[in-house]
């Protein structure tokens, strides 16, 4: 069996049913607040989802198990708290993950139907993995070598594909790794991942990161690593457990495991076949220039046996780097925006010149332009118009000016962000021209929300 201890971000899984009201999905509930709770218990999430029982909970999230009302679909929510976001600072990992998960597409990765935000709260809606995680699993005793090389070309491919799009998970263990109707393998949580841009001019990464007993000896070091190379170990921890049962290295003491780790003596079970050691050897190798690669698995004669290349491919959005333009937004900028479902403050840096103002409209980019130099020409105030649905508003004398973009956020409706940026008369009497010259000329476009602004795949 797996022993827990000294495993960071551990998570605990929770088999009761929760039919009354959980207080962490509880936010607002009543009225048509976008979280409200029936008369049966059950909570209703933007009135698309019912929210059933826990499935998990981390450091600073929950998974419940939900069901789309519209299809009938089972759905994973992890529910993120904002606050504790803040005081534990991942900002980064939070914006990382749904970066990366928006990203990738393969049959192997756990998928990211949209995200949902209130200004205490983020809900990632995420695929259902009907049977659980892998660790439940092996923790009910060890694998056969052939329902341990299944699981373990699944994980080989998701990772590779990982890496070929510089996408690096640095958590992978059985706790991460999930299970669907079919059995078949899902690898989830990149709250740890690192992307490529990360790497520093020395080629490596540096943060020391990761749950004990799956770290890789040059983490440890703390001397920089490869990104690839360090999963490739946790690869090679994975398998090992899978086979065995237990860890190749571990002890109650956390330095002692360490040590282990970093000398890298471990024994094969009894049962283990020659071709399965010898892989294992080079998993686990504790040099990583001499480790084996990504691509030299995939030879693997043990690896080959009944493997089956998976097709999957890249969905090329970056949600870390949107285009501020026309085009559609992606969704961690839609949550960003509109009051209500306001989360500037978790991720926006403050410049103390500039106030920003964003509502939602259902009138067409070009109208709500048309309107804006109506309003802005009356109060004798300059329009500039510029591309891709924007414009600029100056005063007079060059004292002040505003920027008015505006952003698709799906078919029917449109972002309108206004920012406001003093020169010379202050900020506070910018604002007081747009809060009582120019914005209640502009009152009519405003689009009244009734459920959450989201992102369609």
């Amino acid at each position: 069996m797996i022993n827990a201890k000294g495993k960071q971000n551990h998570l605990t899984i929770v088999h009761t049913y929760r039919r009354r009201r959980s207080p962490d999905m509880a936010e607002n509930a009543g009225g048509n607040y976008p979280v409200t709770g029936d008369a049966r218990g059950i909570v209703n999430l933007f009135g698309k989802y019912e929210v059933g029982k826990l499935l998990g909970c981390g450091a600073f999230a929950k998974v419940y198990h939900a069901r789309d009302v519209r299809t009938g679909q089972s759905v994973a929510i992890k529910t993120v708290s904002k606050q504790k976001v803040l005081k534990g600072g991942f900002t980064g990992h939070v914006k990382r993950e749904i970066s990366i998960l928006r990203r990738l597409r393969h049959p192997h990765i756990v998928k990211i139907f949209e995200v949902l935000a209130t200004k205490s709260k983020i809900y990632f809606v995420l695929e259902f993995a009907k049977c659980g995680v892998l660790f439940s699993k092996v923790a009910r005793g060890r694998l056969s070598e052939d329902l341990s090389r299944r699981y373990f070309q699944q994980l080989i491919s998701a990772v590779g594909f990982c890496h070929a799009r510089g996408v690096f998970h640095r958590d992978l263990k059985p706790e991460n790794l999930l299970l669907d109707e079919n059995s078949d393998l899902k690898v989830s949580d990149f709250g740890l991942s690192a992307v490529q841009e990360q790497v520093r001019p020395d080629g490596l990464l540096h943060t020391v990161c990761g749950t004990p007993a799956y770290v890789a000896p040059e983490i440890l070091a703390k001397k920089g690593y490869v990104g690839a190379r360090v999963d490739v170990w946790s690869c090679g921890i994975i398998l090992f457990v899978l086979v065995a049962g237990y860890l190749p290295f571990n002890d109650t003491n956390l330095i002692k495991m360490y040590r282990k780790i970093y000398t890298g003596k471990f024994r094969c079970p009894v049962w283990t076949s020659p071709e399965l050691r010898r892989l294992l050897s080079r998993l686990l190798d504790t040099n990583p220039e001499t480790r084996i690669t990504i691509d030299e698995i995939l030879r693997d004669p043990w690896f080959r046996k009944d493997y089956r290349d998976i097709n999957s491919h890249l969905e090329d959005i970056d949600l870390m780097n949107h285009h501020e333009s026309g085009n559609f937004l992606n969704a961690f900028g839609i949550i960003s925006f509109s009051s209500g479902l306001d989360l500037s403050g978790l991720f926006d840096d403050s410049d103390i010149s500039v106030s920003c103002e964003r509502f939602v409209s259902s009138e067409s980019p070009e109208h709500i332009i048309e309107r804006v130099a109506e309003a802005a020409m009356a109060e004798n105030v300059i329009v500039k118009k510029k591309e891709d649905w924007g414009a600029k508003l100056e005063g007079r004398n060059g004292n002040f000016a505003m920027i008015v973009e505006i952003y698709r956020l799906n078919d029917e409706l449109v972002l309108v962000e206004v920012k406001q940026k003093e020169i010379c008369v202050g900020l506070e009497l910018v604002q007081e021209i747009w809060k009582h010259k120019l914005r209640p000329k502009l009152d009519g476009l405003i689009y009244q929300l009734k459920t959450p602004v989201v992102s369609d795949e």
